[in-house]
């Protein structure tokens, strides 16, 4: 382990002989202080940023405990632990370096590609987005109904000796019977000890009737009062009215079963819901693993079936059509303005770059309004009634105009470098054999760029393949395909979006995993192809 300044400089001088070692020279003190210093200084702020940690996570654990995320608390724990002892001990100088970049691409790469692996699995969805036992207890809990005969009662409610007495309910049912309601349950009421004030009730023996303002601060105990009658359970309902209301649903651990309490139906654990023999389902659901359903869902079910395979085919057209059309244009400029003879050349170069220094986002807003139907400043100019946007066909050929716009300029300053790096003498030699223009490009200058160009034309088809914002602020996907969630210019990734967070049905978070890793293996596969394939110009380089 390599030793500190101060540390080297004293065993250097004690090496000296007496006569030379002076131990007193201003230089070598000044160097000493300087020494002790950094390293003083770097040991405080070590211990610092160690405490400052180690609180947070003290903080932070109990609370995901408290969630019983029983996984995230004991990774942070362990990966607590394992930081104070790499930067509180002299060894492992190089765990020093990588642990902050290891814990990093753990948390941002390593886990979010295991949790959408995870969720590919699953059934996660808006529907199914809880744990068993919470999905359980809100299927019980609102399945509180009125009876069968829907009875409805007059409420008066009451209050033993005062206001603030112990509750109690005066029902009155339709016939005129008089009942009192008490956490003990019904009970019928002489007439005799009923005081009324012409026609309202002021007092039922010792119990006393509450004001509306009395009622209003003791509301959340006047709602949560249950009086058990015969027939259910009888509940408030806004202060003069009560029904008498039952569970429909009950949860039967021993057989973990939904039984309907009032028609006997069971209903059965199924993929994450309670499910009836008859097909209907008891929601919310939970998150349940549920093997490959969603993968099959993708090519057997053709409601999902036929949009998925019209939206893959334009994502290829549309990732192919741009990297060829911007790669034809920047190269087509990037011979125009590479003669040196040109005047002006740095400012054309320039304006050339103007539409890749502008967000892109900003500019496909642009041109959304530009394309604009009825207000867009293309048709005004032209005289044109043309539906740019709203007709299938005319929207991806904006869609492509719009990234050809964004895209060429990259493909210009690519174009602009390789063939600056291209040496004349290949050219000359060419023209020298008698090749023309055309031939020398063909054979000399194209086979030199596309040696360079390859692998930034495969990443540029990738990032098309993925191409979010100019699909979904341009179109947002539309014009849309009856009865489907997907639109004519939806593109994968847009389709994606679409079903986790935009579908009619709630947002469907398994099955967007589920072709998120379809996504992410078609472009895996074709650029691992295409880089193989590449390899044959390596040999011109």
């Amino acid at each position: 382990m390599p030793q500190p300044p101060f540390v080297r400089l004293l065993l250097a001088d004690m090496a000296k002989p007496e006569a030379s070692y002076s131990g007193d020279s201003p230089s070598e003190r000044r160097t000493v202080r300087r020494s002790l210093r950094g390293s003083t200084s770097g040991l405080v702020s070590k211990i610092a940023l160690l405490a400052v940690l180690n609180g947070l996570i003290l903080w932070a654990v109990p609370r995901m405990m408290s969630q019983k995320a029983w996984g995230f608390a004991v990774a942070t724990i362990l990966a607590t632990i394992a930081i104070d002892a790499i930067y509180l001990t002299k060894k492992s100088v190089p765990l020093k370096y990588l642990i902050p970049g290891t814990m990093f691409l753990l948390v941002f790469n390593v886990y979010a590609v295991g949790y959408t692996v995870y969720n590919a699995f699953t059934n996660y969805s808006t529907a199914n987005n809880l744990a068993k036992d919470q999905a359980i207890e809100q299927v019980v809990r609102n399945s509180v109904l009125p009876s069968g005969s829907g009875q409805r009662l007059t409420l008066q409610v009451l209050g033993q000796g005062d206001v603030n007495g112990a509750l109690a309910f005066l029902l009155t049912s339709p016939d005129g019977t008089l009942q009192l309601g008490t956490k003990d349950g019904l009970q019928s009421v002489d007439a005799r000890t009923v005081t009324k004030d012409g026609t309202k009730v002021t007092r039922v023996g010792t119990y006393v009737s509450l004001r509306l303002g009395d009622a209003n601060r003791r509301k959340a105990e006047i709602d949560s009062f249950v009086v058990k009658g015969p027939k259910g359970d009888i509940q408030n309902d806004g202060f003069t009215a009560a029904f008498v209301k039952v569970q429909q649903y009950r949860y039967d651990t021993s057989s973990n079963t939904v039984i309907d309490t009032i028609d006997g139906t069971v209903f059965n654990e199924r993929e994450g819901a309670f499910v009836s023999p008859a097909g209907k389902r008891l929601d919310p659901g939970w998150r349940a693993v549920v093997g490959t359903a969603n993968f099959r869902k993708i090519f057997t079910d053709s409601s999902v079936y036929k949009p998925f395979v019209r939206v893959l085919v334009w994502t290829f057209v549309y990732a192919l059509l741009s990297v060829l059309m911007s790669f034809a244009l920047g190269l087509f400029l990037a011979n125009v303005f590479n003669g040196r003879k040109l005047r002006g050349q740095r400012v054309y170069r320039s304006l050339m770059v103007v539409p890749y220094a502008i967000p892109s986002f900003m500019t496909a807003l642009v041109w959304r309004g530009m394309l604009n139907q009825k207000y867009g400043i293309i048709n005004y100019i032209f005289g044109t009634n043309i539906p740019w946007l709203d007709n299938q066909w005319m929207a991806r050929v904006s869609i492509l105009i719009v990234n050809l716009w964004l895209g060429f300029p990259y493909m210009f300053l690519v174009c602009t470098g390789a063939l600056q790096s291209i040496p004349g003498e290949l050219k000359e030699a060419a023209k020298i054999d008698g090749a023309t223009a055309w031939v020398s490009f063909r054979k000399v200058t194209m086979p030199l760029l596309l040696a360079v160009l390859a692998p930034l034309l495969i990443a540029s088809f990738a990032f098309n393949f993925n191409n979010f914002n100019t699909i979904f602020l341009l179109t947002e996907g539309r014009p849309a395909i009856s009865g489907s969630t997907a639109g004519q210019t939806d593109i994968l990734i847009t389709y994606t979006y679409k079903l986790a967070f935009g579908s009619a049905k709630g947002a469907e978070y398994g099955f967007a995993s589920a072709i998120s890793i379809i996504v992410f293996m078609i472009v895996g596969s074709i650029s691992a192809i295409s880089f193989r394939r590449t390899r044959a110009f390596e040999e011109l380089r």
